[in-house]
């Protein structure tokens, strides 16, 4: 079942643990229970095990100047929850402890069998993103958390903000929008972060950074770099690849260490026409994962995928699977520019949109025109700067894209009935980020429910390899289109190419003969 925090309230001897060599992620989320189970009336206790207690400078100034009360141990008295946080039990990395019940809250793949109560978010950056989540649901704000004994405000939000910031390689490989959401909420304390973020590497760290440095590879024809690094600890590759980025003749680069359990890559690009985030997900696809921003991002390889796949897990096999991929990936992909580019009719199939409910929000409901917003969703932000026609469509799986007055008025007509959001599909309801002022306002309850009516339809033409489109509505930003998906072009305006995916294209698209 589900995990809410309420439901942890029916024990009364509870123990919060952590992963053995805790970081800054982990910290953050014993904290964030602890801290409920205190407004709660409940004195928990929070732990870790493992070879030794902490000994990383920005991980033991976290410690004090946030007053988190954790505490190493080699055992504990049997209690009658133990609740895992960043970590599921029973992992090779969490000292086993007995209990009569577990819970478990975690953001890594699932390893195992998992206990009745259990929240595991495989697809965000943070688990302090899931205890953020959980706090909300229950009616807490982050940033009310204050200290009477100490004076000092903001420490769970500079707790979260702080795991957060760390697990995602300085917020360079976010890959799910509710961490963003934590990103954005989230009132820090400013001189705090400042001061863990500039202990955060070693003498010894610091000249792996420069030995890895000295040993790069490099491909004029694609313009890409890569690097093998010691095993470090993950900021170390961003540093590197930040480093590395600077080279004149490098338009992306890779940076990555092998380590006991796999591979941990951190990519950078500095060119359009390479979405950092995107290159990430291709470099790990059916290896483990992979996720972040335009131009900062990462992923981990996991051994034992490495290996079921027939790639050795040692050193050369790993440089060459990454240099084979990334070869593969600029010489694969097709670049496509709306507006630009011509496709020939004659070699398009005709399609009409099907009748289906859709959602629609004028965007001015929201804010005045001439608004700069970010439009959060599970596919990642689309910017946006609002203007009188522009409206904005919430499609059949949740996803969004604007369009003008005049199109929506040809394509779609207006229901007077609720618009109903498909949460079958997903989970996260689309939000509004105004770039300006950082309010943050939800999509839904400006929605309005309409139906496609067909319109003047579309040629498409199913794609056989992958396909990035800069559409005729943002030039900075490209489209990514699999085999499978489809390339679609307005039958009213030539120049309006597009990719739609291929399970929306095939709920909301029929075949039809061509118009004379």
């Amino acid at each position: 079942m589900a995990l809410s925090l309420n439901d942890l309230l029916k024990y009364s001897d509870i123990v919060i643990q952590c992963h053995d060599n805790p970081d800054a992620d982990a910290l953050a989320c014993g904290y964030a229970l602890q801290w409920y189970f205190k407004q709660m009336g409940k004195d928990v206790p929070f732990v870790y095990g493992g070879r030794a207690p902490v000994t990383k400078s920005n991980l033991l100034l976290m410690i004090e100047h946030l007053d988190i009360d954790v505490r190493y141990v080699t055992e504990i008295r049997k209690p009658e929850l133990l609740v895992t946080v960043d970590c599921q039990y029973g992992e090779s990395n969490v000292t086993h402890f007995d209990a009569d019940e577990i819970a478990v809250i975690d953001h890594h793949q699932v390893v195992g069998n998992l206990p009745e109560f259990s929240d595991v978010r495989s697809g965000y950056g943070a688990c302090a993103t899931i205890l953020y989540e959980l706090l909300c649901a229950e009616g807490y704000d982050i940033n009310t958390d204050f200290k009477e004994e100490t004076g000092k405000e903001s420490i769970l939000p500079t707790a979260l903000y702080y795991g957060l910031m760390t697990d995602t390689g300085n917020f360079a490989e976010i890959c799910h929008p509710a961490d963003r959401d934590l990103q954005d909420s989230a009132k820090y304390d400013v001189p705090e972060i400042s001061l863990f973020r500039n202990s955060n590497y070693s003498k010894e760290e610091l000249s792996i950074a420069a030995d890895a440095l000295m040993d790069a590879s490099y491909n004029n024809e694609y313009s890409w770099g890569i690097i093998s690094s010691r095993p470090c600890d993950p900021n170390i590759l961003g540093l590197v690849s930040d480093m590395f980025l600077e080279v004149d003749s490098i338009g992306c680069c890779l940076v990555y260490s092998v380590l006991e359990s796999g591979v941990k890559f951190s990519v950078r690009s500095c060119v359009k026409e390479v979405k950092a985030n995107e290159l990430a997900a291709f470099l790990s696809e059916g290896l483990g994962g992979g996720g972040g921003h335009l131009i900062k991002a990462g992923g981990f390889l996991k051994k034992q995928l490495l290996i079921q796949n027939d790639i050795p897990f040692d050193e050369d096999s790993v440089d060459m699977y990454f240099k084979n991929r990334l070869n593969r990936y600029f010489k694969d992909t097709e670049i496509i520019h709306a507006g630009v580019h011509e496709e020939d009719p004659s070699n398009l199939f005709f399609y009409r949109k099907k009748s289906v409910k859709v959602g629609v929000v004028n965007s001015t409901d929201l804010l005045p025109a001439g608004s700069k917003v970010a439009v959060r969703t599970l596919e990642g932000d689309v910017d946006l700067t609002i203007q009188e026609d522009t409206y904005i469509i919430i499609g059949v799986d949740g996803e969004i894209y604007p369009c003008n007055k005049t199109k929506f008025e040809a394509n779609y007509q207006m229901l007077n009935e609720p618009y109903v959001y498909p949460r079958e599909v997903t989970a996260y309801s689309p939000t509004v980020n105004n770039l300006i002022s950082g309010e943050r306002i939800g999509l839904l309850p400006f929605a309005k429910s309409c139906i496609a009516t067909g319109g003047s339809g579309i040629y498409a033409r199913e794609l056989d390899h992958r396909v990035k489109v800069f559409t005729t509505w943002d030039q900075s930003k490209y489209y990514l289109g699999k085999p499978g998906d489809f390339l679609a072009v307005r039958v009213d305006d030539l120049s309006d190419v597009y990719v739609i995916e291929r399970s929306i294209f095939e709920k909301t698209y029929q075949k039809e003969e061509k118009p004379e």
